[in-house]
């Protein structure tokens, strides 16, 4: 009989999660909280500090360290070396950093001519057609939602938070997702079947993108993803896919305004689906904030 399961690439050998089931009944509770938390969020440590960690697990910074030490690890970059051989991530930001500046000539030409280039790639790109008619079908999905999530992490954390407020301003309801750890989970928790989510991801399977993922799943929500690994597991259950490339090179330093661009296209693409509420929006704002600064809107000072 013929097996016809699929054929999956072998995953990467997984020296930290042995470790850390072989060691974790010797760890005391304070250890065990910060080797949890590096086993559950593997892609956002690599991009963290020991402090970053520290403050994620209401721990300090040496008790990461310890915590590290105590699964056999030298230290903070071995560990980090190991977790992105592990995820398939060759070359991390550091590494890219040094690369894109080495090239570069000792004055600002060098740096001018990278990122405008970076740029130029990047529009150029998503000016193709099958960008344009994705951008669209992103467009008409957002006309149908209630309500629209953007779920990001590290550095699309911030991209995530400013575009949820620029739908706000057009008069669209909208909430982020930019999280970790509990804080993550609460705002997932947020989510609703008339909503649409925007994802920010690329290839790293990383655990508060997969969870982020079924629950849209499980709540039956479209998903819009804008990337550059088109071929991850994100890009395998998206309803539509933007491809946008962070640089020139997968070797070099992303530029980070790409997805923004993006993003804003977006915004407006759906302000301009919508014009009556988002004008209704812009008034209404505009009178919250004459109100704020007309004269005798601050109550005056108790004596």
């Amino acid at each position: 009989m013929t097996d016809s399961t699929p054929k999956t690439s072998k995953r990467p050998y997984d020296l930290y999660g042995e470790r850390f089931h072989a060691c974790k009944h010797q760890l005391t509770p304070r250890l065990l909280k910060v080797a949890h938390y590096i086993h559950q969020h593997r892609s956002v440590v690599l991009d963290k500090t020991a402090l970053g960690i520290a403050i994620d697990t209401q721990t300090s910074d040496a008790t990461v360290i310890r915590a590290i030490q105590a699964l056999g690890f030298s230290g903070y970059r071995d560990l980090k070396i190991v977790i992105s051989e592990y995820l398939g991530v060759t070359r991390r930001s550091p590494a890219r950093v040094a690369s894109t500046v080495n090239e570069l000539a000792q004055d600002a030409k060098g740096s001018i001519d990278f990122v405008l280039d970076s740029y130029r790639i990047s529009c150029e790109m998503l000016a193709a057609p099958a960008n344009r008619q994705a951008i669209q079908q992103a467009i008409d999905l957002l006309q149908q939602a209630e309500r629209v999530a953007i779920f990001g992490i590290g550095a699309s954390a911030i991209l995530a938070d400013y575009t949820a407020r620029l739908f706000k301003r057009n008069g669209t309801s909208a909430y982020v997702l930019n999280h970790t750890g509990i804080a993550l989970s609460e705002q997932i928790a947020e989510m609703r079947h008339a909503d649409v989510l925007i994802m920010l991801a690329q290839s790293s399977a990383h655990p508060e993108g997969m969870v982020t993922l079924a629950e849209a799943q499980r709540l039956g929500i479209k998903v819009v993803l804008l990337t550059a690994a088109t071929d991850s597991i994100f890009a395998q259950h998206a309803d539509v896919m933007i491809e946008i490339p962070r640089s020139r090179s997968a070797d070099k330093m992303p530029v980070h305004a790409t997805p923004m661009i993006c993003l804003e296209i977006l915004v407006l693409g759906l302000a301009a689906a919508a014009p009556v509420a988002t004008m209704n929006s812009m008034s209404k704002l505009y009178e919250i904030s004459n109100a704020l600064t007309r004269p005798g809107a601050r109550k005056s000072r108790t004596p």
